[in-house]
Formats: structure tokens, sequence, C-alpha cells
């Protein structure tokens, strides 16, 4: 198993930063996934972490100006690493300005992604940055549990209100409810409500659009192609798990969609045009 990687590009590195800083936020453990073509971060829906789950897509040829890696043998050639992205953010951080960045997999007193920085000198000698971050190696046996989640036969699928205001709405809703109903039509309609017993909130959005997949995902005549488009699917999800993924975005998505499966998943889609992250969190009763 080898991999290393290298980053030239000053905007490409702030760009992997981010995203990873948008993944530490997420989640404190997860697993990196290498291939040859791309790189994941997932997170798999246990109870332990709540049922929620995560897949973060990178195209590697669009953040490394070079990227090497040998998998476990030639027919499984990838590499599965346990990390806790916020040690491969902090590390990150410090090499911002750097001449350039190189990511290897090595081993030290445990198996580390190692970080090494030039970093910029007025004089001839060079300066070099290393930082070590810990991972583990997933043996091959428990990849399957790391594959890319199927896409729920969702209900409604619509397009997200700027997140910097669904972010305001729900920090505010915090205050009043742990919990929070997110409902949505195929009129392009969506609220944000909470009900206690001593208030109730609802915030209404409209003329947001629902994806062109909205009207054919679900395949063969599913719900989404005979429901009313006014009709309102819904899903309560704990306030917490959403508002975790509204602060920690960084991306600045060129779309964000939501998919709900009503009364069961609420799934959370942000696109760039060299990334995409999707976001499952379980409803509750």
């Amino acid at each position: 198993m080898k991999f290393r990687g290298k980053i030239i590009d000053i905007a490409c590195l702030n760009h992997f930063t981010r995203v990873v800083t948008t993944i530490s936020k997420l989640t404190k453990m997860c697993v990196l996934r290498l291939t040859p073509d791309n790189l994941f971060f997932v997170l798999s829906g246990k109870v332990a972490n709540g049922g929620v789950s995560m897949w973060c897509e990178l195209s590697q040829a669009n953040f490394f100006d070079e990227y090497q890696m040998e998998g476990v043998s030639s027919e499984d050639n990838e590499i599965c690493l346990e990390v806790t992205p916020e040690n491969l953010s902090r590390a990150l951080k410090t090499v911002q300005n750097a001449k350039a960045v190189k990511v290897k997999l090595t081993k030290k007193h445990c198996p580390c992604l190692t970080i090494a920085a030039e970093l910029p000198t007025l004089s001839s000698v060079s300066r070099v940055v290393t930082h070590d971050v810990p991972v583990d190696v997933i043996p091959r046996r428990l990849w399957h549990e790391f594959k890319e989640p199927s896409m729920p036969d969702f209900d409604v699928s619509i397009y997200l209100p700027p997140l910097k205001t669904m972010k305001n709405i729900v920090d505010r809703m915090k205050n009043l409810s742990n919990f929070l109903v997110i409902e949505a039509n195929l009129n392009g309609e969506m609220n944000l409500k909470i009900e206690t017993d001593l208030v109730s909130v609802t915030t209404h959005f409209r003329d947001l659009g629902n994806p062109p997949w909205g009207d054919d995902a679900s395949q063969d005549g599913g719900p989404s192609q005979s429901r009313d488009p006014e009709s309102m699917v819904e899903a309560r999800v704990d306030i917490r798990r959403l508002q975790q993924f509204l602060v920690g975005q960084q991306v600045n998505p060129s779309k964000a969609m939501c998919n709900i499966v009503h009364q069961s998943v609420l799934h959370l889609i942000l696109l760039h045009e060299d990334m995409s992250l999707q976001y499952f969190i379980p409803a509750v009763a």
C-alpha cells in the first residue's frame, strides 16, 4: 500500500482545506477512502453517531498536481483509512501559504498521513514543516461498510434556500426546541417548523424550485410521480444535526438541495464543480 500526493496550486490547497474543515464540523471520526481517481470521506450511519451518515466525493485531479497510489492489491486498488478530520484540518490550516504541500501515507510509531509543507523563505535555505496525522488502516473485510449510499426513494426533492439564511433561522429555533420539522412539496415551497407546548414557529420559503429529477427519480411510477404538487412531505429531525451541517459548511456550493423521504430521512446534498457532499439525517418520531 502506497499513497503520495502533491498540491502546488494555492487555490487548490485552500479549497481542499475548506472541504476537510467542513467534514471536521460534521464528525469526529470518518473513513478516508483513496482510489486512483477519487478521494472519499465516509461516515456510515451507525447508531453510535445518531444514525447520521455522510458521503463526500472529490476528484483527485482537481486538487492534486501529483497523485500516486497503490492499493491493497491490483484487484482491490483502494486504501481505506480511519482518520480524525479535525487533526487533518488543523495540519492543513498551518500550511496555507506553502509553496508546495506533500501528503504521504507513512509508517511511524503507527500509520500516519504525513503532511510536509515547503514554506516560502527569504534565504536560500528551504523551510519544511511536517505534520504526522495518525490513521488506522481499515482491513479489506470491512470495506463493504464504506460504499456509496444508495439514493433514497424520496417523496420530494427541493433546492435549499441560501444556507446562511437557513443557518440563522435554525440557530434561533434551536433555543426553543430540540426538534425541527422540515417540510416541502413539488411546488418549490419549504417550511421549517418547531412546535412545543409554549410556542409554535414556522418559517416559509417559496419559489425555491425542484431539481429536474424530482419528477422521475422515484422509479416505476413511485410516489413522487403521482403526488399532488401542493402536498407537503415532512421529516422531524434532531435540530442539532441540521445545525451541525449548516454551521460546518465552508465549501460555498453551486447547488444545495434536499430530498425528503416522508417521516423517514432528510438527505442533504451540496454540489460544487469538483466535489459533492451528501449528508443523511434520520427522522425521529
